[in-house]
């Protein structure tokens, strides 16, 4: 009998780890590598780490550029403003680095990693050989892109793993409705406010109910949930429906980002020649060597 493999697919929001290293203590401590490049050290040792840890098909999106089509819909959404420039200059850099070290990256412009992970997920969800795709960010944006336990999020700094049930526990509603749950209660990472009044339980009880915004009955005394000042939370969404739709259509990841690449594409074969330069210039040498020893590893003999 033939057993065909099965594939985990990991995606990584490379713009997160870069945050995530260039914030970390221990960076400040690190004098081998240069200062401008030591989240991108961070980076590229942590998904060497992942690859040597056992994933093989990855892919990794970063935001190229802070701003988005979503800058157009509210003028307060978030931007690269008050950015620290030694952050900012790392971006590109990350981005080579990556490449040079075998694996997908998706540098978004127009659209945000998030959207690139939410149809790279999509994408590899769709493919049978796919037993798990692991959207590897706590963001509770991507929330939204758990499906049972075929879909999930991993926080790579905690190693805790959320499924659909995971998500239900966790906000009170099924990943279906964390763009609306989000339009009710905001996003200040992201740059918009919810709408006054709704708090995260609110939302949560109203939404486990009603799932989506326009199910929600605009009387209070047509709901049939138990919320405490429910009369003027529905006179607010009825007041306010249209900026709590824009607010939703902010938080709907697109999973029409361009992306461009199968599940095949995002198999890891290796390493590319540059990466031994990149390894120097990162003042780590032996993450070519580990890369290299990989590679070997993983070659069929």
């Amino acid at each position: 009998m033939l057993y065909r493999a099965t594939v985990i697919v990991h995606l990584v929001d490379g713009t997160f780890e870069l945050f995530r290293y260039f914030l970390s203590p221990a960076a400040a401590f690190d004098r081998s590598t240069p200062e401008e490049l030591r989240a991108v050290r961070g980076v590229v040792a942590s998904m060497l780490g992942m690859l040597e840890g056992g994933a093989t098909h990855v892919g990794v999106a970063t935001d190229h550029v802070i701003e988005s089509f979503r800058n157009g819909l509210w003028p307060d959404y978030k931007t690269g403003e008050g950015m620290d420039p030694l952050l900012h200059a790392q971006f590109e850099p990350v981005e080579d680095a990556l490449r040079a070290l075998g694996v997908v990256v998706w540098p978004m412009v127009d659209f945000e990693a998030d959207d690139a992970l939410a149809a790279a997920a999509a994408m590899a969800a769709a493919d049978g050989r796919v037993e798990h795709v692991v959207i590897c960010t706590p963001d509770k944006d991507l929330a939204q892109c758990v499906r049972g336990d075929r879909i999930v999020q991993l926080d790579r700094r905690t190693k805790g793993l959320r499924d659909e049930s995971g998500v239900r526990e966790k906000f009170g509603v099924s990943p279906a409705s964390i763009p609306d749950w989000l339009a009710l209660v905001g996003d200040s990472a992201d740059g918009f406010p919810g709408l006054p009044g709704w708090g995260a339980r609110s939302a949560a009880t109203v939404l486990a109910r009603y799932e989506h915004l326009e199910h929600i009955p605009k009387l209070a005394m047509e709901w049939d949930v138990p919320v405490r000042g429910a009369m003027r939370l529905a006179t607010t969404l009825t007041e306010q429906r249209g900026r709590a739709l824009l607010f939703r259509e902010l938080a709907t990841l697109r999973a029409d980002a361009p992306i461009d690449a199968d599940v095949d594409a995002l198999r890891w074969t290796g390493a590319r020649d540059d990466f031994s330069a990149w390894s120097e210039r990162l003042g780590t040498p032996s993450l070519h060597e580990r890369a290299s020893a990989l590679a070997h590893a993983r070659t069929p003999r």
